[in-house]
């Protein structure tokens, strides 16, 4: 009766024990339930369970439960959540530095993107850091469209559509400044209401971000010319992930490698794909223009990129970039 009492006494203690030992990481996003990058994520937290022996876990708040990428930032930082997934928004609120990849009309393409943000990755990777964060992985998201109820040609026909703007985007807004568009700030939450009453007439988003959040049902266009080329990432917290057992930061780092890389991949060929589906359901996808319309962008750009000078990052970091890129252009060039 005594080693009966004994036994049960030592399981009672244990299992305080054991209950602690086990971590959750609380990771909110605006990717809804059943999307490819929800699917992903629950990957990821099956191979991070299986890897810690079960010490370490994930609970998922996802299509915006938890609020808008600043609510997000928000929260993380006094602890009621530990991670996310950002667009660049929620990372500009982090590091507004890495706004720069997002930068309006400067890359081509989404391979420039990735080699430019490969050859600053520690430098990025470092403003994150100080912003008390660290990255698991940066995520492709694809070229951002703009789509709209009436047809866009040009900058003269974004003067007269009623666009959407991410309230507290500077990005946004210097390409707007630039375009001279007056557009009208929202969060992301109210824009497919705000889409059905008719307070805002156009948008701007990869396609499978507009597909995922159903704003293809209130629009009928797609102008060809990509804003940008978006980019995001896992973030967690630093004080949260440097408090894990360093089993337990190697395993989740090692299983957001693998992950992050395989969503990137089908994010690419889902993004070509959502393009081509949604001319399909009847939106229609204008002409591109000619070369002089791209040279005029490119100049816009440029004055948008000047004007956050300064207020995002250093005209430095800026010049940096843009020599890359024109290096990685002129490589391209001398190949063919």
């Amino acid at each position: 009766m005594i080693i009966s009492k004994l036994a049960l006494a030592a399981v009672l203690m244990a299992a305080p024990l054991r209950a602690q030992e086990v971590r959750t990481i609380k990771f909110a996003t605006l990717a809804p339930e059943g999307s490819t990058w929800m699917n992903v994520m629950k990957d990821l937290a099956k191979d991070v369970d299986a890897k810690t022996g079960g010490k370490l876990k994930f609970k998922f708040y996802p299509g915006s439960v938890a609020g808008d990428e600043t609510d997000v930032v928000k929260k993380i930082r006094i602890g009621q959540l530990q991670a996310g997934g950002f667009t660049g928004v929620g990372l500009g609120e982090v590091a507004p530095s890495v706004r720069l990849l997002d930068a309006p009309w400067l890359f081509r393409s989404g391979a420039e993107l990735q080699r430019v943000r490969e050859k600053f990755n520690s430098k990025f990777s470092a403003a994150v850091e100080k912003g008390g964060f660290v990255v698991l992985g940066w995520t492709n998201l694809g070229a951002v469209y703009v789509f709209s109820k009436n047809p866009i040609t040009g900058p003269d026909d974004m003067k007269r559509a009623k666009m959407w703007i991410w309230e507290g985007d500077p990005i946004a807004a210097a390409a707007y400044k630039a375009l001279g568009v007056d557009p009208i700030p929202l969060s992301i939450i109210d824009v497919m209401q705000s889409l059905q009453t008719g307070m805002i007439d156009a948008v701007y988003g990869p396609p499978l971000g507009v597909v995922a959040l159903q704003w293809f049902q209130r629009v009928k266009n797609i102008y060809p010319v990509p804003m940008a080329q978006s980019t995001g990432a896992i973030l967690i917290s630093k004080k949260f992930f440097d408090a894990l057992p360093a089993d337990q930061r190697r395993a989740l780092v090692a299983a957001s490698a693998a992950q992050v890389k395989r969503l990137n991949a089908l994010t690419d060929a889902e993004n070509a794909k959502a393009l081509e589906t949604l001319q399909k359901q009847g939106l229609t996808l204008a002409p591109k223009p000619g070369a002089a319309v791209y040279a005029r962008y490119e100049e816009l750009g440029r004055a948008a990129r000047r004007d956050l000078v300064g207020r995002l990052y250093s005209q430095e970091m800026l010049d940096k970039v843009e020599k890359e890129l024109a290096a990685i252009r002129a490589r391209k060039t001398a190949a063919r």
